[in-house]
C-alpha cells in the first residue's frame, strides 16, 4: 500500500469518526425531545482496484422499527376512543349527581313515594298534599333539566367533532408535505431523519384521532387508510369536509365527507366515501359514539321514564275526585276527533254531585252496549242524553269537557268496580285526561289505542322522517313516511314494511296502539329515531311521533307540568272516591275521604308497561337507567385506563429501540474518540514516513 493510500484511509477514518460524533452530538442534544429517533451513521468498506481503501461514510439514518411504530399507531386509536367516551360519560354522571344527593333523580322519585304515604298518615293535610305535589313538580323539573343537560352535552360533543375534523385535516396536510420532503431527500441520497421524525409525531397524533393503517412506500412516502379502508393519503392529499353545527344539538348530523385536495389543502371533488359511524375509531369514533348512540339513548330512556311516571300518577288521579267536586272537568288532546272510533269496553259512571257531596244525578255508560262502531260523538251524546239538564259533555277541538249546569254542583267520573272502562289499558277519564295530575301540551300521556283499521288522519304533504341506527350509532336506513299508501294506520304499517327500514326488521301495532319495531337477528340492538315530523292528526296538534310511541323523545316531557290548579290549591288533588252505590239524595262523596291516597301508593309500587323496554316499577326502571349509566361510565373508565397502559407499553418498546440512551451514547463517544486518535496517529506516522522519504531523496 502506498503512503497516499495510507493517508487517504486515515483521513476517511477521521471523517468517519467526525460523522459518528455528529450523530452522537445530535442524539445527546435530543435526549428529551419527544418523537426523536436516534441517528446512526452508515459506514461501509471502501474498495478500489479490488483492494480495501478506507471507509465510505453514508448519510445518517433513523434507528427505527416500523412494526413497533405501527403498534403505537394501533394502540393510540383505542386510547383516543376510550378516553373520549370515558370523559363524556363522567360528565354525564356528574349531571346525574351522587346516589345520596337529595336533588338527584333517584331521591326525587323516592320523595314522591314517601310524601304520598304521608298523605295517608296525616289524613290528607294541606301540608302533606303540598309536599307531594311539590315533589312531583320537582321530579318533572329534574327530568326536564336532565334532558336539557344531555342536549347541551351532545352539543359539546358536536363541537369537539368539528375541532377534531379540523385537526385531522391539519395533520394530513402536514404529513403530505413531509412525504414530499422525505421523497425528495431520499431521491438525492441525503438523510431523511429530520422530516421522518416530524412525520412520525404527526402520525402518532393522527392515529389517536382515528384508527389508521400506515404503509411505507419504496420512495420513502407513507400512505394512510382508515380502519375501514378509505384512503386518506397516497401521492394525492385528501381532506375531511364537515359542516359543523357550531355546537348545537341536532336531530341528525351529516356524515363526514372525504374530498380530494390540492397540495395547499384546498378541497375539491368528493371521493365518494364518507365517515358516518364509530368504525372510524380513535377520538373521532368515540365522539360519534357519544353523539349518535350513548347520549340519545339515555335521553330516550328519560322520556320513557317520564311517560311511565305520568301514566302512573294520572291513573290514580283519574280514579278519584275532589271534595267538593269541580264544576267542570276539562281533558287534554289525545289525537282523536268526534268521528273516530270510540274503542272502549266496560263501563264508567258519570255523576253530578252537590258541593256538600250529595248525589244529584248519575248514569253508567256501558261502552260494550254502544257497539264496536260507536264514535266519540256517540259517547258524548249518550252522556248528555242521561244527565241533561244537570250536566253536559262536549268534545271540541279534540278536548273532552264534562260540566255541571249549576255552579252549586260539581261532576265526577268513576270506573265500574266489576267491568271498568278500558281502551289501551286505561280508563275513560284517564284516556281523555279529565282529571290528570300531570299534563303536557305535546303528548296525550296515554297509549293511543289505535288499530290498523283506524284512519291515521295525516294530511297530504305531512311527513315523518324515520332513522334506524345500529348499536354503534351508524345509520342503517333512513325513510320519510308520507302516508300515501293508504288512509289507515294499517296502511302506515304496510308502507313502513315496504320501506328500506324493512331490511332490518318489521313494524306492527301492538295491543295498545303503539307502533312496535322488531329488528332482525342481524340488526339486534338497533334503535329508531324520528328527527323530523310535520304530521298533525286531523289538526289535533298530535303527531305520528307522539301517537306511535316509537321513541321516548316524543314523550311530552318538554312541555310537562303538574296541573296548575292542583299546585295552587291542595284541595284540588283528587283524593276522594265517588260512592257508586249511592242513590240520588245520598252522600256520594264524603268529607275527609282520602282513599285516593292509597291508589297513588299502589300505582307507584305497581308494574308499568314501558313498551319496548319491558315491564317494571317506576323505581326499578329509574334504578336500571341510572345503574346502567353508572356501569357504562365505570367500564369506560376501566377501558380508558387499560388502553392508556397498553399505549404506554407500546411507546416504551418503541422508544427503548429507537430512543436515545445516554450511557450508550457516551460509550460510543469513547469508541469514536479512540478511533479518531488512532486515525490521527496513522496520519502522523504516514507524514513522518513522507518526511523521511523526501529526506532520502535530497
Amino acid at each position: 500500500m502506498s503512503l497516499n493510500e495510507i493517508l487517504n484511509s486515515a483521513m476517511s477514518g477521521l471523517a468517519a469518526s467526525q460523522a459518528g460524533m455528529r450523530s452522537v452530538s445530535n442524539n445527546v442534544a435530543n435526549v428529551g425531545t419527544a418523537g426523536y429517533a436516534r441517528e446512526a451513521v452508515s459506514l461501509s468498506t471502501g474498495v478500489a482496484g479490488g483492494r480495501v481503501s478506507g471507509v465510505i461514510i453514508g448519510e445518517p439514518s433513523r434507528v427505527a422499527d416500523k412494526f413497533l411504530e405501527n403498534a403505537v399507531y394501533q394502540r393510540a386509536g383505542n386510547a383516543g376512543r376510550t378516553e373520549a367516551v370515558s370523559g363524556y360519560l363522567d360528565r354525564l354522571q356528574a349531571l346525574l349527581g351522587s346516589s345520596d344527593s337529595s336533588s338527584g333523580l333517584s331521591a326525587r322519585l323516592s320523595a314522591i313515594t314517601s310524601s304520598v304515604n304521608e298523605i295517608a298518615g296525616l289524613q290528607g293535610s294541606a301540608q302533606s298534599v303540598a309536599l307531594f305535589t311539590g315533589n312531583v313538580a320537582d321530579t318533572i323539573d329534574t327530568l326536564n333539566q336532565l334532558q336539557d343537560d344531555v342536549s347541551n352535552l351532545r352539543g359539546d360533543v358536536e363541537t369537539e367533532v368539528g375541532y377534531t375534523v379540523d385537526r385531522v385535516n391539519v395533520l394530513l396536510q402536514s404529513i403530505h408535505d413531509l412525504n414530499n420532503e422525505v421523497a425528495s431527500l431520499q431521491g438525492l441520497g441525503r438523510s431523511t431523519a429530520g422530516p421522518a421524525d416530524q412525520r412520525m409525531s404527526a402520525l402518532e397524533e393522527l392515529s389517536g384521532l382515528m384508527n389508521v393503517t400506515v404503509r411505507e412506500q419504496s420512495d420513502g412516502r407513507v400512505t394512510i387508510d382508515t380502519a375501514s379502508g378509505q384512503v386518506l393519503l397516497d401521492k394525492r392529499l385528501r381532506q375531511l369536509s364537515y359542516p359543523s353545527g357550531a355546537g348545537a344539538s341536532q336531530a341528525t348530523y351529516p356524515a363526514i365527507d372525504i374530498r380530494f385536495a390540492s397540495d395547499n389543502g384546498t378541497m375539491g371533488a368528493s371521493t365518494g366515501e364518507k365517515i358516518d359511524s364509530t368504525a372510524i375509531g380513535g377520538k373521532l369514533g368515540g365522539l360519534i359514539d357519544m353523539r349518535d348512540r350513548a347520549l340519545p339513548n339515555f335521553s330516550e330512556q328519560l322520556g320513557q321514564l317520564f311517560s311511565g311516571l305520568a301514566e302512573t300518577l294520572n291513573k290514580a288521579s283519574n280514579e278519584g275526585t275532589t271534595m267538593p267536586p269541580p264544576q267542570t272537568l276539562t281533558g287534554e288532546k289525545n289525537g282523536l276527533i268526534g268521528s273516530d272510533r270510540l274503542g272502549f269496553t266496560g263501563k264508567a259512571t258519570f255523576a253530578v254531585v252537590a258541593k256538600d257531596g250529595t248525589l244529584v244525578s248519575k248514569t253508567t255508560i256501558d261502552f260494550d252496549a254502544l257497539g264496536p262502531t260507536a264514535t266519540v260523538d256517540d259517547a258524548v251524546a249518550a252522556i248528555n242524553a242521561q244527565l241533561s239538564p244537570d250536566a253536559t259533555a262536549s268534545f271540541v277541538n279534540g278536548v273532552l269537557s264534562f260540566s255541571a249546569a249549576s255552579s252549586a254542583n260539581g261532576v265526577a267520573v268513576a270506573q265500574d268496580a266489576d267491568t271498568p272502562s278500558d281502551r289501551a289499558g286505561v280508563g275513560f277519564s284517564q284516556f281523555f285526561g279529565l282529571n290528570n295530575l300531570v299534563r303536557s301540551d305535546s303528548s296525550a300521556l296515554a297509549p293511543s289505542g289505535f288499530t290498523e283499521s283506524d284512519p291515521h288522519g295525516f294530511g297530504t304533504g305531512e311527513t315523518a322522517q324515520i332513522v334506524l341506527r345500529d348499536p354503534t350509532g351508524k345509520i342503517l336506513a333512513n325513510y320519510t313516511m308520507t302516508g300515501s299508501v293508504g288512509s289507515t294506520f294499517g296502511d302506515l304499517v304496510t308502507e313502513l314494511n315496504a320501506s328500506p327500514l324493512a331490511a332490518f326488521g318489521s313494524f306492527a301495532l301492538d295491543d295498545k296502539g303503539r307502533m312496535a319495531f322488531t329488528p332482525t337477528a342481524s340488526a339486534s340492538g338497533s334503535t329508531i329515531s324520528i328527527p323530523s315530523d310535520s304530521t298533525n292528526r286531523n289538526g289535533t296538534g298530535l303527531s305520528f311521533s307522539a301517537l306511535s310511541g316509537l321513541t321516548g323523545a316524543a314523550s311530552g316531557l318538554n312541555k310537562a307540568e303538574v296541573s296548575p290548579g292542583v299546585l295552587s290549591d291542595t284541595t284540588k288533588l283528587p283524593l276522594a272516591r265517588l260512592q257508586l252505590d249511592a242513590a240520588v239524595g245520598e252522600k256520594a262523596i264524603g268529607s275527609g275521604d282520602i282513599r285516593g291516597a292509597t291508589a297513588f301508593v299502589d300505582a307507584l309500587s305497581g308494574l308499568v308497561d314501558f313498551g319496548k323496554n319491558g315491564t317494571a316499577t317506576i323505581d326499578t326502571f329509574a334504578n336500571r337507567l341510572l345503574g346502567s349509566a353508572g356501569s357504562e361510565a365505570s367500564l369506560a373508565k376501566t377501558a380508558a385506563t387499560d388502553a392508556s397502559a397498553r399505549l404506554s407499553d407500546a411507546l416504551d418498546r418503541r422508544d427503548s429501540y429507537s430512543g436515545v440512551n445516554v450511557d450508550e451514547e457516551l460509550a460510543q463517544m469513547v469508541i469514536l474518540q479512540n478511533s479518531y486518535s488512532a486515525a490521527a496517529r496513522v496520519m502522523t506516522t504516514a507524514s513522518e514516513m513522507y518526511d523521511t522519504l523526501i529526506g532520502m531523496l535530497r
